[in-house]
């Protein structure tokens, strides 16, 4: 039990940081492209550096649980497979360059296209929904206090990387953006059909 909640914890280190790794990469996307090699090769160590830091920083706190019960796992259970279902939903129309940015961060790529098919006609940000309930379903099967607060940061960093992210597309994609953004919501899907013909 102590290795898994160990794995828990790593684990919801790694989503809490991906804020921080989109803020060393998209504020400076032009500075990446101009660079020769991918940037992933400077990206990925210092997203490993984040996490370590994070990892770090909680450590102390990485066993200590509110409660323990493996009746919190039902819940959790049907949380983490939602948010697989999200990632597999996400993935449907949109290719793995274009989910990891190649598109924005490296020269030469084409591929800048603004897709409103599928499960992004119900809600724009699929993706990170899928890690915040991923993020809850650990910390309600778990029981560890620090998964809540690494979800807490999460959250704020998260509402700040969406804003920027937003702007970015705009700038890109102009009105049609501007129109798909009026008639999706963020991150609570919307349940009912919505006609994306005015959107390209």
């Amino acid at each position: 039990m102590h290795i898994f909640l160990t794995l828990v914890w790593f684990l919801c280190c790694g989503y809490a940081t991906i804020p921080c790794f989109w803020f060393a990469a998209h504020p400076y996307a032009r500075f990446w492209r101009q660079q020769r090699r991918s940037p992933y090769y400077a990206l990925l160590p210092i997203w490993a550096a984040l996490i370590a830091t994070t990892c770090a920083l909680t450590w102390r706190w990485h066993r200590e649980r509110l409660y323990t019960t493996p009746w919190a796992w039902i819940p959790a259970a049907l949380l983490l497979a939602a948010g697989f279902r999200l990632y597999y939903l996400a993935h449907r129309g949109f290719t793995s360059g274009q989910l990891a940015g190649r598109p924005e961060l490296e020269s030469g790529n084409q591929d800048q296209r603004l897709v409103v098919s599928g499960i992004r006609r119900r809600i724009r940000h699929p993706i990170y929904l899928g890690h915040l309930l991923e993020m809850i379903g650990w910390a309600l099967g778990s029981g560890l206090i620090v998964v809540w607060w690494l979800i807490a940061f999460a959250v704020i960093t998260g509402a700040i990387m969406i804003r920027m992210e937003e702007g970015e597309l705009e700038a890109r994609f102009g009105d049609a953006y501007r129109r798909y953004k009026s008639s999706v919501p963020a991150i609570l899907p919307s349940f009912r059909t919505r006609s994306t013909s005015a959107v390209p």
